[in-house]
């Protein structure tokens, strides 16, 4: 049978990760594919060769090219307001994106997991766990692999496990069959607008699930606790602080699972928090998800303490990546909102010497310079001139707090900052890459940032 798009007139706009996956997939169905990007071919660096299938309109975003398609798939970095998604809007074109297609099309159920904070190391932690139970299992999503390029392997008997991103979801009309909602905190307000557009695109992955399909809500956070009644399946929660009848719970230190997430429905020990190869609390709620969602699809105890037993941390989040004279280097280089840097902060003891920088988001600061600077032996912040920058946030709440003098440092760069870190840092210290803000001020991504974070601790 034929896919619903074959012969369809497709505008693909945003040229970037997930517009070059669907450039190579709509050819394989029989769409008709235009690729539209703001940047010219130069900055794409573009391959024609391998999208010899594909007319490319760059440069500009003509709203012409409503009038030659029938579907317009939006990458996920392209915001909305772009007159050209509002003028497909308007003409009533199917507006859609990778995701969803996907969903639509994947042949078994598709476990969906979003948040604000911890999405990337608990869908890698519930890709392992479903590996252990003996499942060909595909990761990928807003990380990893963009899953349409590997549809045609996934079979019936295998098991697809995608992490979300808001942008994706503010487009999406399908909800995976397993949909998780970590936590919601200020995030990506800067695109979103208000905390109430934030929250309405992450609930989309819930608000369209079926009465057999599970939702997984984090009982902890307010944010998620508060989508209870936008849940349409079978509800089942995770937290630190509360028993919960259905899903994964703490008691003492030890996780358990039971009702909707235990294979009997009584409660089941997992593990015991000093197992857990991963530092900090945020990483404990973390480790409870995936067990409520895995305890979800019918996955055993012992299944699920192996697989954590011998997790290892995600690239960029908490990572140690080197001790040098004593000094303990960590790259949390995803801490790109203030939430992120609040919860690397409590995660530890040993006196810190702190790095914070970047683009802002337009998101609150005071607690997290509050804590740093009760916390830390010294803050040195970074980021260059002709953005939202992190360094104004933090100068302009330091100038009211006394105790802050002295305590921190402003440099222009990254490599200045592990320069003067190294310098400042005494024996049994942290110095803590948590930036707090974006990296494009500097870096095409978080994880660029912190490679480049690495090398530099590498050359000290």
């Amino acid at each position: 049978m034929a896919d619903p798009l074959h012969g369809k007139r497709v505008l693909i706009i945003g040229f970037g990760r997930q517009g070059r996956a669907l450039a190579r997939w709509l050819p394989t169905i029989g769409a008709q594919v235009i690729v539209n990007d703001g940047r010219d071919e130069k900055a794409l660096n573009l391959p024609q060769v391998e999208y010899g299938h594909v007319r490319f309109v760059l440069g500009e975003h003509p709203v012409s090219l409503v009038e030659e398609v029938d579907v317009v798939c939006v990458s996920g970095g392209v915001p909305l307001e772009l007159p050209l998604i509002q003028a497909a809007y308007q003409a009533g074109l199917l507006v859609t994106n990778d995701a969803q297609l996907f969903i639509e099309r994947c042949p078994v159920p598709v476990i969906g997991i979003t948040g604000s904070a911890g999405k990337t190391t608990t869908t890698r932690l519930v890709g392992d766990i479903m590996q252990q139970a003996g499942f060909r299992t595909w990761v990928g999503g807003n990380i990893g692999d963009v899953l349409l390029d590997v549809l045609p392997q996934i079979t019936p008997k295998d098991r697809v496990v995608m992490e979300l991103s808001s942008f994706q979801l503010e487009l999406m009309t399908r909800s995976p069959q397993i949909a998780a909602v970590l936590n919601i905190t200020p995030n990506h307000l800067d695109r979103h607008g208000t905390m109430e557009n934030y929250t309405t695109a992450k609930a989309n992955i819930l608000i369209h699930q079926r009465p057999a399909d599970r939702a997984i809500l984090g009982y902890d956070d307010s944010g998620s606790r508060g989508l209870e009644n936008a849940v349409c399946g079978q509800l089942l929660w995770f937290s630190m602080r509360n028993i919960v009848a259905d899903g994964a719970f703490m008691a003492g230190n030890r996780l358990i699972v039971a009702g909707l997430a235990s294979p009997d429905g009584a409660p089941h020990v997992v593990c015991h928090r000093a197992e857990i190869p991963l530092r900090g609390d945020h990483n404990i709620l973390n480790v409870l998800a995936a067990m409520a969602i895995t305890g979800a699809v019918g996955v055993k105890p012992e299944t699920s303490r192996a697989a954590i037993h011998a997790f290892k941390p995600v690239p960029h989040r908490l990572e140690t990546v080197r001790v040098l004279d004593g000094v303990t280097y960590i790259n949390d280089s995803i801490a790109t909102a203030p939430e992120r840097t609040l919860a690397a902060l409590h995660s530890f003891d040993e006196p810190l010497v702190l790095l914070l920088g970047g683009a802002d988001k337009d998101l609150p600061w005071d607690e997290v310079v509050k804590l740093a600077i009760h916390k830390a032996r010294h803050i040195i912040v970074f980021g260059q001139k002709g953005h939202k920058r992190v360094a104004d946030k933090v100068a302009e709440i330091a100038n009211r707090i006394p105790e802050a003098e002295n305590v921190i440092s402003y440099v222009p760069d990254l490599e200045q900052a592990v320069t003067m870190a190294h310098h400042l840092a005494q024996e049994g210290d942290v110095v803590l890459l948590s930036p707090g803000g974006t990296s494009f001020d500097a870096y095409g991504d978080f994880a660029e940032r912190g490679e480049h974070f690495r090398r530099l601790v590498m050359a000290l």
